[in-house]
């Protein structure tokens, strides 16, 4: 059996920096040097996954999601 990973993962092309991840859960999510999109700790600590979960559900242009790796 293959265990599998679950990593924060921030979609620059869907991105339009409306920075409210970074509001929400500014420990996780910041603006890259140009403020122009997000990006983020790809694995948050537990304590901050309500948060994590609050900004995926706050994205605007829903660029933020948790992927499942091997």
């Amino acid at each position: 059996m293959t265990s599998t990973q679950k990593h924060l993962r921030v979609d620059p092309h869907m991105c339009e920096a409306h920075a409210l991840c970074v509001e929400i859960a500014p420990e996780v999510f910041e603006l890259d040097d140009d403020n122009d999109v997000a990006t983020c700790d790809d694995n948050p600590p537990e304590a901050q996954m309500p948060l994590v979960r609050a900004a995926i559900g706050g994205c605007p242009r829903q660029a933020i999601s948790m992927v499942e790796t091997p």
